[in-house]
């Protein structure tokens, strides 16, 4: 099968297809979520946490964002591929712009991720859309924003924040940007801004009525140590293989099956 492009994944939204989403980190899982049909590959910078040990996404940098999204487009050449833009990288249209560039050049990204819907953040958008760079938006939780007050918990339960969300998200699409990551929302709010935008919203922790799902890849496997999210599920229990995990994942995403209720918030 053919690389899955942008309309693609809009053309799924209006056609009702939820769309499977998964992080990847390194080439040897990224062939692994071809194999499975797995619609988009996002190298997200909790590789900062899962992979590095740090404490949070936060010390990740462009160099080492290049380094992975290189990795996994070695092996992974059938799925949609967003790149994040680590903390601090996108402080102004500028530094944007040039960071982002280096994504697309030396880690061959198709798309690249910012977190926040504020006015600033709306003109840095502008100016990569400009300059012919695809944006994903990021809202809801942003864990490049945990020293902030709120840290990890779940965003948008109070009316104000709920509409601020909503708001925001339609002022990203307004924007120009192509998909939205919404991350540890009611889902009834997960649901209300889906509903709202024409493009693809993709839950992580936002209710089983987006458009579609992200999961960090080491939360499905049931290997990442501690506790794992509420809104994360061991697909690798009972699989008997990796590549089984992967699609009983991508089966769920599909069927409408994940998440539960229980794995998400009111």
């Amino acid at each position: 099968m053919s690389t899955r492009t942008l309309e693609q994944l809009q053309a799924m939204k209006r056609a009702g297809e939820k769309i499977a989403c998964l992080t990847a980190y390194d080439a040897s899982f990224a062939h692994w979520l071809d194999a499975a049909d797995v619609d988009i590959a996002l190298v997200g910078d909790s590789l900062g946490m899962v992979v590095q040990g740090q404490a949070s996404t936060l010390p990740v940098t462009v160099e080492q964002m290049v380094y992975h999204a290189a990795c996994v487009a070695r092996g992974c050449r059938q799925a949609y591929r967003i790149v994040d833009m680590p903390y601090k990288s996108y402080d102004t249209p500028e530094h944007a712009l040039t960071n982002a560039r280096r994504l697309l050049q030396g880690g061959e990204a198709m798309m690249v991720k910012l977190e926040g819907g504020a006015p600033a953040q709306l003109a840095v958008i502008e100016s990569l859309l400009g300059a012919g760079i695809p944006v994903c938006g990021h809202l809801g939780l942003l864990p490049q924003s945990v020293r902030e007050p709120g840290g990890y918990r779940v965003q948008g339960r109070e009316p104000e924040a709920a509409e601020r969300i909503l708001n925001q998200a339609q002022a990203l699409e307004r924007a120009g940007v192509g998909l939205l990551i919404l991350e540890a929302v009611p889902a009834a709010l997960g649901r209300r801004v889906s509903e709202a935008l024409q493009i693809p919203v993709i839950g992580i922790g936002a209710g089983v009525h987006c458009d579609g799902q992200v999961l960090v890849l080491y939360d499905l496997l049931g290997i990442t140590p501690g506790k794992r999210p509420r809104f994360s599920r061991d697909f690798l229990a009972g699989a008997g293989s990796v590549e089984a995990a992967l699609r009983a994942y991508v089966q769920a995403v599909k069927a409408g099956e994940f998440p539960s209720a229980a794995e998400s918030f009111n």
